[in-house]
């Protein structure tokens, strides 16, 4: 062997060792993301998973689309728009979605509840102190944006973009699924170009004291809140469905420690973290969905269903509906990998990895 081949062999092993050591979260080739988002913030189980995206070096984020959940849409595109100036990464675009579900509102909900009993969490229609019209945007914690969001609304948007690359692109649903669901009701093959539809949703039998799902252990907010767009998108024809289910979610917290390791990194990631997150005050919902894609090895059980979303309008309006083989109906419903359980520890330090880390390709 000549020096020249020795040097090179040498090198080779190197590369091969980093990638070793990098993990499977890091050692992929590249991949391409849509995160549709209800982009509540600032902080938050939204924006993070948004960041752990961001954050993830061989991921491409081809953009952001927009839904009214956790918060009003109009608000929430201003947090994106936000955060990704605080990043370093206005290239990505921004697309406004869906305002309202597409048949249950705000008034029927109330008449709901007269018979069947309160509803927890609301998400928009939430009451709070600062409660706000859907169309109204105050001033932001973090400050205004500079940068508007595209003409192009998010169904369009997702059309096009599995169309420019087909069977490439993984949807990643962070909240209720109305501009998925508007995607493929525009294009019927919308959901058959994509590579996955990666969501977090659905509660199957959580083992918590939170009244929310304790008290009706299939209610879960992204599902409920359009339970028609949800069942439209899961009838679709998707090559693949994972979902991140609530049995899963409530293991996980952004801890005090946590916190404190990220918030000790002056990268502008971390700095976001540290300034407008809370550790201990909720589960780590989004970001879990979004860390369990970048490396599956973080879900240690789970569980495949065929799942769909009840539609009728008594009391389990919205819940999630699940079958195996033996029980399914002889209906079109799709078999899902439903998550139920997770290595904290390995997500966490994933987790801190990333936030602590300088934004990939950012412009700063």
């Amino acid at each position: 062997m000549t020096r020249y081949m020795r040097l090179i062999a040498r090198k080779t092993l190197v590369i091969l060792s980093l990638l070793l050591l990098a993990g499977p979260a890091f050692a992929q080739e590249n991949r391409y993301v849509i995160i549709d988002q209800d982009a509540a913030g600032p902080g938050g189980t939204d924006m993070m998973s948004i960041l752990l995206l961001l954050q993830s070096p061989n991921v491409t984020t081809l953009g952001i689309t927009v839904v009214t959940g956790d918060a009003w849409r109009d608000e929430e595109v201003a947090h994106t728009l936000r955060l990704l100036e605080l990043v370093g990464r206005t290239d990505i675009p921004v697309a406004p979605g869906a305002v309202f579900p597409l048949v249950r509102t705000q008034p029927a909900t109330q008449l709901w509840e007269r018979q069947f009993g309160r509803v927890a969490y609301q998400g928009a229609w939430t009451r709070r102190p600062n409660s706000h019209g859907p169309f109204e945007v105050p001033p932001l914690a973090e400050a205004d944006p500079t940068t508007k969001p595209l003409d192009e609304d998010a169904a369009h948007f997702l059309v096009r973009m599995v169309h420019k690359f087909p069977h490439q692109v993984t949807i990643y649903a962070g909240g209720p699924m109305t501009n998925l669901a508007l995607a493929q009701s525009l294009d019927p093959e919308f959901a058959e170009l994509s590579k996955e539809l990666v969501f977090m949703g659905g509660s199957l039998n959580p083992r918590t004291n939170d009244l929310e799902h304790a008290d009706n252990p299939r209610h879960e907010f992204n599902l409920w809140f359009d339970p028609e767009a949800a069942h439209i998108v899961l009838r679709a024809h998707w090559p693949s469905i994972v979902c991140t289910t609530v049995d899963v979610s409530v293991k996980t917290q952004l801890s005090q420690e946590m916190f404190d390791q990220i918030a000790r990194a002056q990268t502008p990631a971390a700095q976001y973290i540290a300034r407008y997150s809370h550790p201990a005050r909720s589960y780590m919902w989004d970001e879990l969905a979004a860390a369990a894609w970048l490396d599956p090895s973080l879900i240690t059980a789970e569980r495949q269903v065929y799942m769909d979303v009840d539609l009728d309008r008594g009391a389990g309006y919205g819940d999630t509906l699940t079958w195996s083989d033996r029980s399914k109906p002889a209906l079109d419903v799709p078999l899902v990998d439903a998550q139920l359980d997770v290595d904290m520890p390995k997500f966490g330090k994933m987790f801190v990895q990333l936030m602590t880390a300088p934004t990939p390709h950012a412009s700063h």
